[in-house]
Order: structure tokens, then C-alpha cells, then sequence
């Protein structure tokens, strides 16, 4: 078994995702450290801080630099960070007036943070792009079956008649919010870190503020003073965010996965899974799939509380958590999402069985609108009694319940109004709509940056 099953020859392609994982990649990581440093000599010598021409002769360097990532490995095992032995290779590479102004007043943590940033800025437009079209398709999914009779289960038990455009509508409005949530963090979290040994910029002086500034401008970051080296809180926020797009989508996956039962068959997935002995399986890998990330997900926010915990100045210990335990999270949410896409592409909604499960058999799931309809003629508790003791009966005898009442009870009711789809579903199809109309309105705003209606 590989140490990460997302990054397994094997298991890689069923739980992970080609373009988060390359977010994460160690050729990705160290082209943005290449970057931070870069853009911080182009914005030093943009304030004078050091020599015009040496900018340009860093920035020429780190981009043909082909770093030695056995040497950065080994090193990163003595230094518990990556960036010393980067920035050695560089200066390798440059002659000795350049050399001396690469890292210029940084510490490691301010590169790798803020090179963290940029992957963590490219994620965010991923999965809002991600998130925003799964959104459209299931409001679409919503808005064909809003009059759709389907049995809804409270409990896993069979409750009451409901539109299954309301079941798609649970599904589409988490994520529609948590598009929200993450827009409103990247202000807070998409920001440079820029502070020196202990934050407090003593190596530059009174030019350090400007220098982080301009740091930020030249990666079109947030400005951030002072540096944010033991405050982890907006971090953990958006890891928090990702972790709750997975367990939407785990609740997608979860519902799907029921539906697909054969017991229920009220669903079926084109591109379903084999068994190694059973011909007649065919396993909701993808639904079950959104479920076990939705679940590690969970499960690695957890230990990313931990990181929260950054002692003083700085903490290499809380630091490192956060490196084992957010790309995690990232993984599941932004490779959940395209797992998800490809469960509603396969995705069939058996519309006839749905309706069985309401109207045929014993008719027990309208046992609610059966005692309602009798207690406008006698009272309630004594309307869901005769209710009850006739659902034993229809159970026992084989016989629907409508079947059963409309012989025992002479209360003036129009059992065979009941049995309309109309009728049973109630104002389901009015929800649908009206949610609908919210959603899309959310959707708008989002996109144009106005604060949602709650």
C-alpha cells in the first residue's frame, strides 16, 4: 500500500484528481518559492533597496535554475525547510554581487508561505469553477424533476411523498454557499507573508513595510502587515471550506449510493463498478468515492486544528502539520468535485419506480396525508389512530391502505383524491420553483461579488 493513496499508481486515478495533485507537486512548490524570491529582489529594487541591475540577472537565474531536488530532499531532512538549500543552489548560479541579495531580508517561512499562496490562490478559482457547474447542473437536475413523486426517507425509513427535485435542491444549495464562504476567504487568506526572522522586519528597518508591499504587488497578493508567521487562523478557515465542499458532495455521493441499491434501484449509474466474482454487481464506485473523501476530509481538518497552535513568534511543529494535512483536504474537495461531475454525467433517474415506491405496495407512505385528510371529520388523535390500526392491517392483509380506510371509515373523505400525484405532492413543486429562484439569485450575486441575501 502507498504511503498516499492519492499519489498510488494505483488508487491515484480512483480518489485523486491530475490537477489538484499537480497544485501540490514538488516541481510546482519549488517554482513558486523560485518566484517569491524574484518578485521580492524586482519589488527591493524597485524601492532601492538593492542594486537595479541585480533584479534582473535573480529573475533570469531562478527561471533557468534546475534545481537538485535529491540535494533540496536531504537538506529539508536537516533543516525541517526546503528554502535554505534553494536559495544556496541559486546563488550558485548567479556571480557574487547577485548572490548577495537573493533572500534579502526574508526568512524561509515567508517563501514558503507565501509560495504556498499562489498554489492555494490557483485552487481557489479551480474549485469555485468546479463548484459553480456542478451547482448549474444540479439546478438544472432540480428544475426537471421538481414535480418528480419520489419517496422521501427520514431515518432510512420510508417517510412521506416529496418531489425529487427537492432531494437534487439538497444536494445543489450547499455548495452554492460554500461558493460564498470561499469567495469571502480568499481576501483574508490569498495574502503575501513577509516578515523577516520573527515578523517583525529588523533586517530592513523602516523600509521593510514597503518592501512587503511591494511584494505583494508584484505576486498580486493581498498586502499583509505585519506578517501573519504564527497566525493560522485564515489558513485554517479555508481548509475548514474545502472541507465542507467534500462533505457536500460526500452527501451526493451517499444519497446516490442508496438510490442505486437494488432494493431501491430508484437510480442507476451508466459507469458503474465490477465485482471480481459477482456478474450481476455493478458497485457505485463513483458515489461511494465522494463518500471516503468526504470522510478523510473530515477526518484531516481534525488534525489541522492542531496547526492552529503556532507557539510565539513561529512554530516549525504546527508549521509542518499544516503541510501534511491541507493538501489532503484540498485533494478531497477540488478532486471531489470532478469526481462528482462524473456521477451526475452517468447519473439515471428512474422516474416510474420513484412513483412505486409512493403509490404501490401497501401505500404506507401516505399514512400522513390519510390522517390529516380524516381529522377534518374527526378529531386528529383519533383520525391517526384509525390511520394506524389500518396500516397494520394493509401490511398484513396485502392491501393498499387507501383501499383499507375507504372501507372501514364512513368519514365523507375523497380516498381516491388522495391518490392524485397532485395531491401528494403538496406544494413541493412550489419549493423547487422558489428555491430555485433563490439559488439562481445567490449564484448572480456571487459572481459579481455582492454580499449574498441570508
Amino acid at each position: 500500500m502507498s504511503v498516499s493513496a492519492f499519489d498510488s499508481a494505483l488508487t491515484g486515478d480512483l480518489l485523486a484528481d491530475a490537477d489538484v495533485r499537480a497544485l501540490f507537486s514538488d516541481s510546482r512548490r519549488i517554482a513558486d518559492m523560485l518566484r517569491v524570491e524574484s518578485g521580492l529582489a524586482c519589488a527591493q529594487a524597485r524601492l532601492g533597496v538593492i542594486p537595479p541591475g541585480v533584479a534582473c540577472r535573480i529573475v533570469d537565474a531562478g527561471t533557468a535554475l534546475q534545481p537538485d531536488l535529491a540535494a533540496i530532499g536531504a537538506a529539508t531532512a536537516r533543516d525541517g525547510v526546503p528554502v535554505p538549500e534553494l536559495v544556496r543552489q541559486l546563488r550558485a548560479a548567479l556571480d557574487a554581487e547577485a548572490a548577495a541579495y537573493v533572500h534579502y531580508g526574508a526568512t524561509s517561512q515567508d517563501i514558503v508561505d507565501t509560495a504556498g499562496v499562489l498554489a492555494l490562490r490557483d485552487l481557489c478559482d479551480l474549485v469555485d469553477r468546479r463548484a459553480r457547474d456542478l451547482v448549474q447542473r444540479l439546478a438544472a437536475l432540480a428544475a426537471r424533476h421538481r414535480a418528480t413523486l419520489c419517496l422521501a426517507r427520514t431515518r432510512t425509513q420510508p417517510a412521506v411523498p416529496t418531489s425529487f427535485g427537492l432531494r437534487a435542491l439538497a444536494w445543489a444549495r450547499p455548495l452554492s454557499r460554500e461558493r460564498a464562504r470561499l469567495a469571502a476567504l480568499r481576501g483574508e487568506v490569498l495574502c503575501v507573508q513577509f516578515g523577516g526572522a520573527a515578523g517583525n522586519l529588523s533586517a530592513l528597518g523602516d523600509r521593510g513595510p514597503a518592501v512587503a508591499d511591494a511584494l505583494a504587488g508584484e505576486l498580486g497578493l493581498a498586502p499583509s502587515v505585519p506578517a501573519w508567521h504564527g497566525e493560522r487562523d485564515g489558513l485554517l478557515a479555508l481548509t475548514d471550506a474545502l472541507a465542507r465542499i467534500a462533505g457536500a458532495l460526500g452527501k451526493l455521493g451517499q444519497d446516490v449510493a442508496h438510490g442505486c441499491q437494488a432494493e431501491v434501484a430508484e437510480l442507476r449509474l451508466s459507469s458503474g463498478g465490477g465485482s471480481s466474482t459477482m456478474p450481476n454487481k455493478a458497485n457505485p464506485v463513483a458515489a461511494e468515492t465522494l463518500v471516503a473523501l468526504a470522510r478523510h476530509a473530515a477526518g484531516s481538518l481534525a488534525a489541522a486544528h492542531q496547526a492552529q497552535l503556532h507557539a510565539l513568534e513561529r512554530d516549525g511543529a504546527a508549521w509542518t502539520l499544516e503541510w501534511l494535512n491541507l493538501p489532503q483536504v484540498a485533494m478531497a474537495a477540488g478532486g471531489g468535485l470532478a469526481r462528482a461531475r462524473a456521477v451526475l454525467d452517468a447519473l439515471t433517474v428512474d422516474t416510474h419506480r420513484m412513483a412505486a415506491a409512493v403509490t404501490g405496495g401497501a401505500g404506507l407512505p401516505m399514512a400522513e396525508a390519510a390522517s390529516f385528510a380524516l381529522a377534518e371529520h374527526v378529531p386528529r388523535v383519533d383520525a391517526q389512530a384509525t390511520v394506524a390500526a389500518a396500516c397494520r392491517t394493509a401490511s398484513d392483509a396485502g392491501e393498499h391502505l387507501l383501499d383499507v380506510l375507504a372501507r372501514q371509515s364512513d368519514a365523507a373523505v375523497d380516498w381516491a383524491d388522495l391518490r392524485r400525484a397532485e395531491r401528494l405532492l403538496g406544494p413541493a413543486p412550489d419549493l423547487v420553483d422558489r428555491a430555485l429562484s433563490q439559488l439562481a439569485s445567490d449564484e448572480r450575486q456571487g459572481e459579481t461579488g455582492k454580499p449574498r441575501t441570508k
